[in-house]
């Protein structure tokens, strides 16, 4: 069977959709399948996939041009099951790694001053950027009767239904998977001894858009703990701002608390050096790095906006209303500064990880590919266009 993976930027080592499409299109191959891989550029593929490179302007419109060159790319190939990520409207499967634009933009407003949400609400109607997302998924979710929805928690497939009128019985809900071969338990002491903070509890976020995951509010609930004499640091690994947190760090004296890595190649080594994983986000649709982190034996703390949390229970994390909520935060955290409730939690949480394999992840998706396989024939012009 031959197998199209459309995304709009592969990365093998890049944010949730790329590294989850890289992982998925390495399993396919390791099953037999024919893979061709369809992206605006590539970064460490697999040899034996087919890439097509798909390039159009920058500037205003680029994620229609894009999506429109990649259907008339789509029309010139024979594939049997076209599996996309989220960034066009050409798919067999449409698999919104981001979830719902419109969700998310929705969450976006909690993270302003209310005197501001009236603007940004208007913002969002009326800037071109805006308007460019809101067209891209008016077509998306016009797709043909035959194209499948593929949620990954129930908080999409609910966005789905609510929010662009998709039938339940074209949704089907497949949690992300993990490697749980390569994201284990280990020993993090080294790593741990040169940051200096071998005697500290160290909490951790692996994230790109720091304000997103919350991690304004992390270092406020951080500072707070100190405050009460707790021994205790905070590690961010991701390529976000981090100087728009520094004026923050100064002001609640926590500089010398926080230390930012940037990106990071090899992210289970950061993951067993520290002790819990913190990520109070607005808006997740299913966090990959969460899963990621329980798989490494490490307790979770996230909010009930991350698909992610569907996953968990009270033995391996805390999940708190919301990242607003600043003593919910403090309490979860505050729990996890006893090495023996770590201990526990980490335990259930490598266990439960053990069944949110990758490759129970891929199987899913592979018994949709049959489902859906068009036997070899081309992709029509889309309707909704």
């Amino acid at each position: 069977m031959r197998i199209a993976l459309v995304v709009g930027k592969y990365h093998a080592a890049g944010g949730g959709a790329e590294r989850w499409t890289d992982r998925h299109a390495r399993y396919l191959l390791s099953q037999g399948f024919d893979v061709d891989l369809i992206a605006r550029s590539f970064h460490g593929p697999p040899e034996q996939t087919r890439c097509h490179e798909v390039v159009t302007r920058a500037g205003w419109g680029r994620r229609l041009q894009w999506a429109s060159a990649v259907e008339r790319k789509l029309q010139q190939e024979k594939f049997d099951v076209v599996h996309d990520m989220g960034d066009t409207w050409s798919g067999d499967l449409f698999m919104p790694h981001h979830g719902s634009r419109q969700a998310g933009l929705d969450q976006n407003l909690q993270l302003i001053p209310p005197a501001l949400r009236p603007l940004q609400a208007i913002f969002h109607q009326t800037l071109p950027r805006y308007r460019e997302f809101a067209e891209l998924e008016r077509r998306q979710y016009s797709a043909p009767r035959s194209t499948r929805f593929v949620a990954i928690s129930q908080k999409v497939a609910r966005d789905m239904q609510d929010r662009h009128g998709v039938p339940a019985e074209r949704i089907d809900l497949v949690y992300n998977g993990i490697d749980t071969s390569r994201f284990t338990p280990g020993d993090g002491s080294a790593l741990r001894q040169q940051w200096g903070w071998d005697d500290r509890t160290i909490f951790l976020l692996v994230a790109h858009n720091f304000r997103l995951k919350g991690l304004g509010e992390s270092i406020r609930a951080l500072a707070t703990l100190a405050k009460n004499g707790e021994k205790v640091a905070f590690v961010v690994a991701g390529n976000g701002r981090e100087s728009a947190y520094r004026p923050l760090l100064n002001r609640l004296g926590c500089s010398e608390r926080v230390r930012f890595l940037g990106n990071v190649q090899d992210v289970v080594t950061v993951f067993r050096a520290a002790d819990v994983y913190v990520q109070p986000t607005h808006y997740d649709p299913c966090s990959l790095v969460v899963l990621e982190a329980l798989a490494c034996g490490k307790p979770a703390i996230t909010t009930s906006v991350n698909g992610a949390s569907e996953l968990m229970t009270s033995a391996m994390g805390e999940v708190i209303s919301s990242p607003g909520d600043h003593l919910a935060l403090v309490q979860a955290m505050n729990r996890f500064l006893d090495p023996r409730e770590r201990a526990l939690a980490g335990q259930a949480a490598r266990d439960a990880m053990g069944r949110h394999t990758l490759a129970r992840n891929s199987d899913e998706i592979i018994s949709l590919y049959h489902r859906s396989r068009r036997d070899g024939l081309a992709w029509p012009s889309s309707p909704a266009a």
